[in-house]
């Protein structure tokens, strides 16, 4: 991606996030369901280092960061706007396990962002997927943060195929006010990354496959 595509995507997201991140938390634990199964479910020990790609206002590794206080955290999101709030939260809170920066999902460098050499124990995506049009270029660079033996975490929305008609047509079309959308190929994408990868997938519908979460946890040493 050049400078200036990489410029517009950050303006992109700033502009929509803007005056959002002061209501974003207050409004969104209404509807993006399934992210403490997520936060339950994630394998973290002291020591660890953890990845969010697509922070926001910091939310998850706040939570994450009273959980496991020995653990290291570290959160990338496209929009700057985002991460004050997340800053000034994460503050307030008193947190200092938390390291943030802006950066693309699909080519952030873990060195010049956060000065590390060693790649992550862990990364989640949490409700950003469904943000990212190159998704696949997201994941695929996230996979190759991650050390053998680690696992890629994700929750976001599904498609709705068990809940009513009416209600899938409003929740879509309002999500796509937002330029949000589930990726119709997202799950058979993942099945055939993770074969290549020699992966154990798991991937589990909730809420009436409203929305899913999914685990790719990477074999303890690299293919060949």
């Amino acid at each position: 991606m050049n400078n200036a595509m990489t410029d517009a995507a950050f303006e992109r997201m700033d502009s929509m996030y803007r005056y959002q991140r002061y209501f974003y938390d207050a409004t969104r634990r209404f509807y993006l369901l399934g992210r403490d199964t997520l936060l339950d479910r994630m394998f973290v020990r002291p020591g660890d280092n953890v990845l969010e790609i697509g922070c926001g206002t910091g939310r998850n590794l706040r939570i994450l960061a009273s959980r496991h206080p020995q653990a290291t955290l570290y959160g990338i999101d496209a929009s700057s706007e985002m991460l004050l709030t997340a800053s000034a939260k994460i503050e307030k809170d008193g947190v200092t396990n938390i390291r943030l920066e802006t950066a693309l999902a699909e080519s952030f460098d873990r060195s010049e962002l956060f000065a590390l050499d060693e790649r992550f124990d862990s990364a989640f995506f949490s409700y950003s997927i469904s943000m990212i049009p190159p998704w696949r270029h997201a994941l695929e660079h996230a996979a190759e943060q991650i050390k053998p033996g680690g696992s890629l975490y994700i929750v976001d929305f599904y498609d709705q195929e068990r809940l009513p008609r009416w209600f899938q047509t409003m929740i879509k079309g309002w999500l796509r006010h937002f330029h949000v959308q589930f990726w119709s190929d997202l799950l058979p994408f993942l099945d055939e990354f993770a074969k290549s990868k020699g992966a154990a997938l798991t991937i589990e519908p909730l809420y009436r496959r409203y929305s899913f979460f999914a685990e790719l946890r990477f074999p303890q040493s690299e293919q060949s």
